[in-house]
């Protein structure tokens, strides 16, 4: 686990110096066929992390946000977004980070989050605990939406449920306070205790991969809104506290 977590760290470092780059530079902006934009930034960022991963793990499958998969049945499966938060990226604050995983069959095992534009490198190893800037992270014991602070991400699909864009304002009046974070901050957060929940209805895989496993290493329950655990076709999150998240989950079921 060490090498995997070593080699996940440099990976995630070397990404950082192409974005960081161009983020005081000047770029590009394309829009895909989804409609979400990338840059010559995802682009670099991706190619340094799989040419470190490459180096060391040869016969590793790797999936990316740009360059999608290349041996995804192997045991072992790295999971990139580059730059998850391109739009922030491309608007000029840093909002944004790099998402590196590490799957063996089936497992996340391995998890980085790293923010290089507002210096936050999170991580965690299975049954490793997780840890923010060389601090452990532990998630707060908050059990009761009077005294929750709860952060709500991408919410579009959610929003189109009548019945659970109507739950989710009965939540947001009985909680002590909301917020909307977004990417990789109200996880962050959440694993360090600050916030005390996170709802989202419209992520994948390659964006909450190594969150879920940083967030469920402090001592969090991560789930989609169905309460089913995370995997490759996970497209919401509800992340949560032990003892909020059961009053979540009732709530928008």
């Amino acid at each position: 686990m060490k090498q995997f977590l070593e080699t996940a760290l440099e990976a995630v470092s070397a990404a950082s110096i192409p974005i960081i780059e161009h983020f005081h530079g000047g770029f590009e902006v394309e829009i895909k066929q989804d409609q979400t934009p990338v840059t010559v930034a995802d682009r670099e960022a991706e190619k340094a992390i799989r040419e470190v991963l490459r180096d060391a793990f040869p016969d590793h499958g790797i999936w990316g946000e740009e360059y999608g998969a290349s041996d995804r049945d192997s045991d072992y499966l790295w999971l990139i977004d580059p730059i998850d938060g391109t739009k922030s990226f491309v608007r000029g604050y840093g909002m944004f980070s790099t998402q590196l995983a590490l799957m063996h069959q089936g497992q996340i095992i391995v998890g980085v989050s790293n923010a290089p534009l507002m210096n936050e490198l999170a991580w965690a190893t299975l049954d490793g605990g997780a840890w923010l800037d060389g601090t452990r992270l532990k998630v707060s014991q908050a059990n009761r939406l009077a005294e929750a602070s709860i952060s709500t991400g991408n919410l579009g699909s959610l929003a189109r449920s009548a019945a659970r864009w109507s739950a989710l304002g009965t939540l947001i009046a009985a909680a002590n306070r909301s917020r909307g974070y977004g990417d990789y901050y109200h996880y962050h957060r959440l694993a360090g205790g600050q916030l005390d929940a996170v709802i989202e209805s419209d992520v994948n895989i390659l964006d909450i991969a190594a969150l879920s496993l940083i967030v469920s290493e402090a001592g969090g329950v991560f789930t989609d809104l169905e309460g089913q655990p995370v995997g490759m076709q996970t497209t919401s999150v509800l992340a949560a506290t032990p003892g909020l998240h059961p009053v979540l989950m009732e709530a928008l079921t």
